[in-house]
């Protein structure tokens, strides 16, 4: 067995303070986004998933895949956005065990609402704190770590809250 290989005051410093900023950032993100849009993080995702295709509509599949969660998670949380008129689900034509999800215009509505609020929310508390050098590294290690991780199949328990 390999030993193990410890990280380094160095090392441990920065991997702690990624990972006390990751927390900090992601929660004054969801915060604001709730207040200001009404919004949970979840749903600006799935609103904002949907609105980047060409009719508003995706596989659940395809959805649960980009957003990381497994169908039976997202099935939950869409039932919970159809009550709210946000999206809705219709049978796929090609595969009766599957569904489309499809923004409403009442879903469009509050991603287009939301989004400028919550894009000054990522310039004020992360992107303009970073000279533009700053901006393009984390750019390159945030692109390499995820093509890293990307090849891999997601954790069996990666749809756990975090």
């Amino acid at each position: 067995m390999d030993a193990t290989r410890w990280l380094d005051e160095r090392e441990d410093r920065a991997w702690r303070g990624y990972r006390r900023m990751r927390r900090l950032l992601d929660l004054e993100l969801a915060r604001e986004l709730t207040q200001d849009a009404g919004l949970s993080e979840a749903d600006y995702d799935v609103l904002s998933d949907l609105s980047e295709t060409p009719q508003g509509r995706l596989r659940l599949r395809e959805l649960a895949d980009r957003m990381l969660w497994s169908r039976s998670r997202l099935s939950h949380h869409l039932t919970r956005m159809q009550q709210r008129g946000l999206v809705t689900r219709e049978e796929c034509a090609d595969d009766a065990r599957g569904s489309i999800v499809v923004l409403t215009p009442a879903g469009r509505q509050a991603i287009e609402s939301a989004a400028p609020g919550h894009v000054a929310a990522v310039r004020r508390h992360l992107i303009d704190l970073l000279t533009p050098a700053e901006i393009d590294a984390l750019g390159a290690l945030t692109h390499r770590v995820v093509d890293h991780l990307g090849g891999r199949a997601p954790h069996p328990r990666h749809d756990l809250e975090i």
